[in-house]
Formats: C-alpha cells, sequence, structure tokens
C-alpha cells in the first residue's frame, strides 16, 4: 500500500461545516464554496450545536466564526479538542479581531480567514487544509494496515514457534505412549497455578506452551531404560535423570519466549524446594518459578496416572501424598506458596484430568 496524492475531486467531496451566528456571513461562504465544486457543505448558526454535529458526521473542515452568543469559537474549539484527542483538529476560524488570530492558532486552529471574505482567500485556506486533512487521513489508514500486517505476522511467528514445540512433544510421546495425555494436561494444570499466583498474561502464555516441553530430554534414554516396567537400578537411574540436562540442551539457545522457558522447565522441574532434587541439587528460590510451578503439576499428573511400575492413584489419594506426603514424596519439596496455590485449585486439577484423556482408576 503507498500514499497516493489528493486529487482536487476528492477535495471537493470533502464535509464542511459552517458554523457562525450571522445569516449573512453563512450564505456568504456557502456561495462561494458552492461556485467552486464543493457540495457537501451544513451550517448552523448555533455553536451549542457543533460538537454534537462533528461527532454524527465527523466533518474534514470546520469554517467556525469566533465571536458569537452563548458559546464563543474558542469554548468550541475545546470541546472539539475533547472529541478528536490525539488527532488532527481541521478548524479555520472566521475573525475581524486581529489579535484573535493568534491566539485561535494557539488553541489548535489550523487557519484563519478574515472579514470581511475574501473569495480568493477563502478558497485557498479552505482548499489547502482539506488537502493536509485528506493526506492526514490516507497516512493514518496507512498506519492501521501496516499494524495490521505487523500483528499478523506476528501471529505468524506465534504459530511457528507452537508448532514447532507440539512437533517436538509429539516426538516425545511417540517413545512413551503412557505420557501423552499428561502433556496435554499439564499445559492446563499450569496455566491456572500460574493465574492462581497472579502471574502476568505473557508469563501465563509462556508457561501454558512451554510446560508440555518438560520431558523433551527422554528422546535421547534408550529404550531398555525408558520403557522397563519395573523400577530401576542404580544406573539406570543415573541414565534416565540425564533427560533433564538433556532437553534443556535440545530446547537451548533460542530466541523464542516458549523455548526459553521450556528450557528452563526441562533442567529444573525435578529440582525440589528443600535440595534435594536432582540434576543440580538446586532449593528454594534458586529454582526458576517455572520450573517450580512444574514440579507439582507433574507430580500431581504422574500420580494420578497408570504407569508401568504403578496403578493410577485417585484425585483424594493423590492431593493427600502431595499435602501430607508419603515415603517418595514430601510437601518440603514443593514451594509452600506453590503448595498453598494447589490446596486451593486442586478442584480444577481433577477437572482437567478428568477432561482431558483421564485414565481409569485400578
Amino acid at each position: 500500500m503507498t500514499i497516493h496524492a489528493i486529487n482536487s475531486a476528492a477535495i471537493l467531496q470533502s464535509k464542511i461545516l459552517i458554523v457562525d451566528d450571522q445569516e449573512a456571513n453563512v450564505i456568504l461562504l456557502e456561495q462561494i464554496l458552492l461556485r467552486e465544486g464543493y457540495v457537501l457543505i451544513t451550517s448552523t448558526m448555533n455553536p451549542c450545536e457543533v460538537c454534537e454535529l462533528h461527532r454524527q458526521n465527523n466533518y474534514d473542515l470546520i469554517l467556525l466564526d469566533l465571536q458569537m452568543p452563548e458559546m464563543d469559537g474558542f469554548q468550541v474549539m475545546e470541546g472539539l479538542k475533547q472529541i478528536e484527542k490525539g488527532s488532527y483538529l481541521s478548524v479555520l476560524v472566521i475573525t475581524a479581531q486581529p489579535d484573535q488570530k493568534i491566539r485561535a492558532l494557539k488553541e489548535g486552529a489550523e487557519d484563519f480567514i478574515s472579514k470581511p471574505f475574501e473569495r480568493a482567500e477563502v478558497l485557498v485556506r479552505v482548499h489547502n487544509i482539506l488537502k493536509i486533512r485528506l493526506l492526514n487521513n490516507e497516512l493514518h489508514n496507512y498506519n492501521a494496515v501496516l499494524e495490521q500486517r505487523v500483528r499478523e505476522r506476528t501471529a505468524e511467528l506465534k504459530e511457528g514457534y507452537q508448532e514447532t514445540i507440539f512437533t517436538m512433544t509429539r516426538a516425545a510421546e511417540h517413545r512413551d505412549e503412557d505420557t501423552g495425555a499428561h502433556v496435554q494436561r499439564i499445559s492446563y494444570y499450569s496455566r491456572v497455578l500460574a493465574q492462581t499466583l497472579g502471574m502476568d498474561e505473557e508469563f501465563i502464555e509462556n508457561i501454558f506452551f512451554a510446560s508440555p516441553m518438560h520431558d523433551i530430554g527422554k528422546i535421547g534414554i534408550p529404550d531398555h531404560v525408558l520403557l522397563k516396567p519395573c523400577g530401576f537400578i542404580p544406573d539406570e537411574w543415573d541414565i534416565m535423570r540425564e533427560h533433564a540436562a538433556m532437553g534443556a540442551k535440545i530446547l537451548g539457545n533460542s530466541k523464542s519466549p516458549y523455548l526459553k522457558m521450556g528450557a528452563e522447565i526441562a533442567l529444573n522441574h525435578h529440582e525440589r524446594w528443600d535440595g534435594s532434587g536432582y540434576p543440580n541439587g538446586r532449593k528454594g528460590e534458586e529454582i526458576p518459578l517455572s520450573a517450580r510451578i512444574m514440579s507439582i503439576c507433574d507430580i500431581y499428573d504422574a500420580l494420578r496416572s497408570k504407569r508401568p511400575y504403578k496403578s493410577a492413584f485417585d484425585h483424594i489419594k493423590t492431593i493427600n501424598i502431595i499435602i501430607y506426603g508419603d515415603d517418595r514424596t514430601q510437601p518440603e519439596h514443593f514451594d509452600p506458596v506453590i503448595l498453598d496455590a494447589f490446596k486451593r485449585t486442586h478442584e480444577a486439577f481433577c477437572a482437567i484430568f478428568a477432561e482431558y484423556e483421564a485414565v481409569e482408576i485400578l
């Protein structure tokens, strides 16, 4: 799209309002403009009507007398400025007082016409202001189109990032079929907790799309370990724990906010608040917030899901384990603030699990 020169025909189609309390002045201005070829001319002798008329008709030019009863031209301009906030105020004032011309220009008028009227002056000043007005409108429309294109391109880039995420996540699911529904639910759990914690919209969106990538590193874990139907021996545990660092490496060095947070979560989602987690034994706020949120979501869904080494637990048993602990999971493993948020939102977790491919409780 390009900005085009304004032709005379477009100028003559402009909407003009004449405001003067003297009927003779209104008639004279109308005749001057009509003879020149202007056709969309409206007039009023009541200055109190001007703002409402402009709201209804959005005039391209207002010819405004400054000396009027009840409401002078300066007061009318103040009202018009409230309507045209941040926009071009297309007002051409009419005055016989030289000292009022400078004041009118300072208060927002674009130009002035002196009384008594001279036809040539009226036409030149009207033409020039309308040309500027129409160019300003075209520039505004041009900017609006550019902004829309930027929004569309941004949406395309976001879709591209998201498709990358889903592709990588599907690759991980292919290796570990039991966790296919798990990664779906994780997005919704994480969003609920982030919202409950009062995080901003950017963080909430990022964690929604980043959290499914937490186990992307399992792509690099050998099948004989990943798919083992019973507990791991120490050497196998060492191999399995490598998936955290491996996932961070896969997702690292990206400009995408989703992949950046995904790498952060992948590396740290098995860390524990008390420092007993892996791979780096981080504790407390050393662990990124996204990973602290993800940790409790991951544990909840793992407890609710059937695995080769365990049956699925119901919601009540799961929240009791998280809140009170058992031989593997302790409340000290979780950020206390996030644990409290979980206590307040656990029913939402239950609903999410039921909606997104919940497994049968055995």
